[in-house]
């Protein structure tokens, strides 16, 4: 077993450190949020009084914090605290060209690094399913999978330095956009006096079937285990998916491809949480939509 740093225990890293200490791994913890560390102690996670100070003797040092900024400040901070050999993984969201520097970063201070963002939400987190998509070089990635397997069901290694953020970025953009094309047929299906149970019935076995239909239905009754279903508490908050949109875009930007559906998922994802729903799960903007 293996001792690791985990830095950055939110909604998702605490429960991920959770699954690592049940898999046998000694982990040290940090976080600046003070429930997060109690609730941490609680776990059997070792928790350390910085950062820095989380890398005292690890193998391998986790990173999950919610933006590229962060991320590489931090980096900036715990490389010289590392021992020789330490593998560093972020799990953050973050943009592909904070990826690329951070990977940077950590190969200028003599480490290897890898870039394994997730997806499977607070849920995967707690039941250790998340989806893991990886970029690094080949010896990086083999030696985090087994600690990846811990906290996730699928690990899949895209490619290079950034590869894990391109990959989550491109899915995350499918998602927004399938989930707005899901809710505005709801809504025009009841326009027409269409039952809900009708459409899923026939869209759900037809060429319209995706995620957002099939496992996160946006009307109550279709998928009960949806967060339409519990008032469209999240689940994946809308201010999450507008990062993860407006990410897309930066990186559309920087990489001068064409992603016009998804400038416009951005924009009804802006629009939404501007209108203070920041907090309600994604699916929730078939509300807007149906009062448009």
């Amino acid at each position: 077993m293996a001792k690791i740093a985990f830095i950055g225990l939110g909604n998702m890293g605490l429960p991920m450190a959770i699954n690592l200490v049940k898999a046998g791994h000694e982990v040290n913890g940090f976080d600046l949020v003070a429930a997060a560390i109690e609730a941490a102690a609680k776990a059997g996670i070792k928790v350390m009084p910085s950062a820095a100070a989380s890398l005292a003797g690890v193998e391998i040092a986790i990173t999950m914090l919610p933006n590229g900024q962060l991320v590489l400040g931090v980096y900036n901070d715990i490389l010289s605290a590392a021992a020789p050999g330490t593998l560093f993984v972020d799990s953050s969201t973050i943009d592909v060209d904070s990826a690329r520097k951070a990977h940077e970063l950590a190969r200028a201070a003599g480490f290897a690094a890898v870039d394994a963002p997730v997806s499977g939400g607070v849920g995967g987190a707690a039941a250790g399913t998340l989806t893991f998509m990886a970029g690094g070089e080949d010896a990086a990635f083999a030696r985090a999978r087994p600690v990846l397997e811990a906290m996730g069901r699928k690990i899949v290694h895209c490619g290079g330095a950034g590869a894990g953020q391109a990959a989550k970025i491109c899915n995350n953009m499918i998602l927004g956009i399938s989930m707005i094309g899901v809710c505005e047929a709801f809504v025009l299906g009841e326009k027409l006096g269409l039952s809900a149970q009708a459409l899923y019935d026939v869209a759900s076995t037809s060429s319209g079937q995706c995620w957002s239909l099939t496992s996160y239905c946006p009307v109550p009754g279709p998928v009960p285990a949806s967060p339409s279903n519990n008032d469209y508490k999240p689940g994946f908050a809308a201010a999450l998916m507008l990062k993860d949109l407006l990410l897309s875009q930066d990186a559309a930007a920087s990489a001068g491809a064409a992603t016009a559906l998804g400038k416009h998922a951005a924009e009804i994802y802006r629009e939404y949480v501007d209108a203070g729903h920041a907090g309600m799960d994604f699916s929730g903007i078939i509300n807007a939509i149906r009062e448009k």
